[in-house]
């Protein structure tokens, strides 16, 4: 089986910090034989979720995002920190993508549940976005996602890039490890 993985990051600013640390972990993942589909957020011009709208008219971009989570067995998932917490993007889209449409129950989750997350976060500040992945494990754990125990920081980010490319080994080495763990944890929970 080839694992299937979806990558976004929860940023939406061009040359953000978590998106080059998504697309180099994209590569690794690729490199361990995984297929991966990159999305990007601002592609889907999401509104803030609120069940009224749900309910009178669930928009079409939420239902083709959706639909990309549901055909892949696992997600990387790059969140930037906002507030202490994951930014209001990623949070919305994991809202919309968590709701069930028509053909499904209210529980279903099935844009999440049995998938695996491997995460990680590039920040400015001296935690590397810690408190955001904190709080992003627990949101995937709510919806049924196991993000695996790996996970990656990138503290003072605006240091830590040459162009697309880390500047340290050990983050690199980390990211390269993330990946490996999620295409096997991806593979053995769906064999």
């Amino acid at each position: 089986m080839t694992v299937k993985l979806l990558a976004l990051a929860g940023s939406t600013r061009e040359g953000s910090f978590n998106q080059r640390l998504l697309d180099l972990a994209c590569a690794a993942a690729e490199a361990e034989g995984a297929t991966v589909t990159r999305v990007r957020l601002a592609d889907y011009a999401l509104p803030l979720y609120s069940h009224e709208l749900e309910a009178t008219a669930f928009p079409r971009t939420a239902l083709d995002l959706k639909a990309q989570f549901v055909a892949h067995h696992g997600f990387l998932i790059a969140s930037p920190e906002h507030n202490g917490s994951v930014s209001a993007v990623l949070k919305n889209a994991i809202d919309w993508v968590s709701r069930p449409t028509e053909a499904e129950t209210a529980i279903s989750l099935t844009a999440f549940r049995g998938k695996t997350a491997g995460i990680m976060s590039a920040s400015i500040s001296p935690f590397g976005g810690l408190r955001s992945l904190t709080h992003l494990r627990q949101i995937l754990g709510t919806v049924q996602t196991l993000a695996v125990t790996e996970q990656v920081l990138v503290p003072f980010a605006d240091k830590a890039f040459d162009g697309p490319e880390l500047v340290d080994a050990l983050p690199r080495m980390l990211l390269g490890g993330l990946a490996k763990r999620v295409v096997e944890v991806t593979d053995a929970l769906n064999r």
